[in-house]
This record gives structure tokens, sequence and C-alpha cells, in this order.
């Protein structure tokens, strides 16, 4: 699609607009301009092409373009709770989880889902915990270390 295309689909469309496949500051200032309410970054499962970015390599670059205009959301390499941890302090409002939901599915059924959320909120819960944070909002960036402080 086109940005013209999205921005004529926002035109007709009521509800929430999300943009999946973000992978750039640039892109991203296009969705929100184009009236997306969220970006979802992704590389639609990088595998299939080398050199592809993580997802959560371009989170930060993605949350300062759009400033807050809209939603940014991580799809990709979410595998415990600590990831979604990871994916708030670089920016990210939430996370998509993909390929385990299925899995949980085709092993256990509803208490295999369960099973799944429960332990992504045990390990996202250890790990508020050990940064004194109590509420998903407190998540922030000053929590990690990116790099030389020099």
């Amino acid at each position: 699609m086109t940005w013209a295309e999205i921005e004529w689909l926002r035109g007709i469309r009521k509800g929430k607009l999300v943009i999946k496949g973000v992978l750039s500051a640039a892109d991203a200032q296009s969705a929100v301009n184009s009236g997306a309410d969220a970006v979802i970054v992704s590389n639609y499962g990088g595998r299939q092409f080398d050199g592809v970015a993580y997802s959560i390599s371009v989170v930060p670059e993605v949350a300062q373009a759009i400033g807050g205009s809209a939603e940014v959301l991580m799809d990709g390499g979410v595998r415990i709770g600590l990831d979604v941890f990871r994916a708030r302090t670089l920016g990210a409002q939430g996370v998509l989880i993909g390929r385990h939901w299925a899995y949980a599915v085709a092993a256990k059924g509803r208490a295999g889902v369960l099973s799944l959320l429960q332990a992504f909120k045990r390990k996202l819960t250890v790990a508020m915990a050990l940064c004194g944070v109590t509420d998903l909002s407190q998540i922030t960036g000053d929590l990690v270390w990116r790099g030389s402080t020099s």
C-alpha cells in the first residue's frame, strides 16, 4: 500500500488504524502523518531476509520519531516476560506475541494459553521488582544501560 492509500483508508475507517511493518523513523512518521493510531515495529520474521534489523533494535528510533502521537507496539522476538520489559524500556507501549500463542493452544488449549500468560507475568513481575517498579507505567528508558557513559 502507499501512504496515500492509507490516508484514504483512514478517511473511511472509524476505528483504530494500525500500521505493521514499520522499521524506520521515516516510516513511523509517515504512518502517523497518514492517520495511524498505532505502529507495529516488525520485520515480519526477519529470518526470511539476511540483514533485516531486529524489531527491538528499531523501537527507540521509532518511538522518538513519533513522540507519543501514536502507540508503538513491537512484534518479533518476544519469548518471555523480560522481553516485554525490554521493549517498554525502549519506548514500546506493548508487544505482540505470535508463535507462542499458537504453540500454547496446540499443546494444551485454553489451559496452555493461561499457562503462557502466567509465565510471562511471572518474569515481567520479577524484572519489575528487581528495578523497584510496581506498575507498567513506571518502566522507562532510565532502567536500562545503553552503552558507554563517557
